[in-house]
């Protein structure tokens, strides 16, 4: 936890290449704990699964997504308390550190937007190949669930090798989410640091009818609401 010394943007990168990733016990924790799991989850980018249902709605194309637009909106909307979620992980250091890896180009946003209004979406830390998600929202329906599709399509496009969800979710392992042995993880983890990938230069439209186009793609398990937070 950090206590005695102020965490820092660097110190937490380095955290994240050793398989160490932080969370706050609540929003008004002032406290952060470390944690380095067993068994990891990890969400597959060549075997990630599109249920059908959401596969009808990224056709109908009802927001508009933008990238890395308004990652400070998109952190305070995880860290929203809501009916679902009553309490959050997400505290005013948590804030602090992601903010400052995304203005240093190592944490990126993706956003569902509909008439202007900020309706969705999630953030994450990237590493050269390897995204590690954070957390998401949602304040229409399917909102994060399309966020998440778009975020592989681009992770895919980009050459990345791995995503990392930290823990598996009933609604997370629709989606092709599984558990892997802490050795295993640190073996993926290193060999997608190595990767040098361009998270901004990619075609999302031909990204994503890749994604879909893709066998692996298809008929997926039917969607269930993916989780607001980690």
């Amino acid at each position: 936890m950090t206590g005695m010394f102020t965490l820092s943007a660097p110190v937490l990168l380095r955290a994240y290449a050793a398989g160490i990733f932080p969370m706050a016990e609540s929003a008004e924790s002032r406290e952060l704990h470390w944690f380095d799991p067993e068994r990891r989850g990890i969400l597959p980018l060549d075997a990630f699964h599109v249920p059908r249902s959401l596969r009808k709605v990224l056709r109908r194309r009802p927001f508009d997504l933008r990238f890395d637009s308004a990652f400070q909106a998109v952190i305070e909307g995880c860290a929203e308390a809501t009916e679902d979620r009553p309490k959050t992980w997400i505290n005013d250091d948590i804030v602090r550190l992601y903010t400052d890896l995304y203005e240093t180009g190592f944490a990126h946003s993706v956003e569902c937007w509909k008439d202007g209004r900020l309706v969705g979406g999630l953030y994450g830390v990237s590493i050269g190949g390897a995204y590690f998600g954070e957390s998401m929202f949602s304040r229409e329906t399917g909102a994060s669930k399309v966020a998440l599709v778009h975020l592989v399509a681009r992770l895919r496009a980009a050459g990345f090798a791995l995503l990392d969800t930290q823990f598996v979710t009933e609604h997370l392992s629709r989606f092709g989410a599984v558990e892997i042995p802490r050795n295993e993880y640190r073996r993926r983890l290193a060999a997608a640091m190595e990767r040098k990938t361009d998270f901004a230069a990619v075609d999302q439209d031909a990204a994503l009818s890749a994604l879909l186009a893709d066998g692996l793609a298809e008929c997926g398990p039917e969607e269930g609401g993916l989780a607001a937070g980690r």
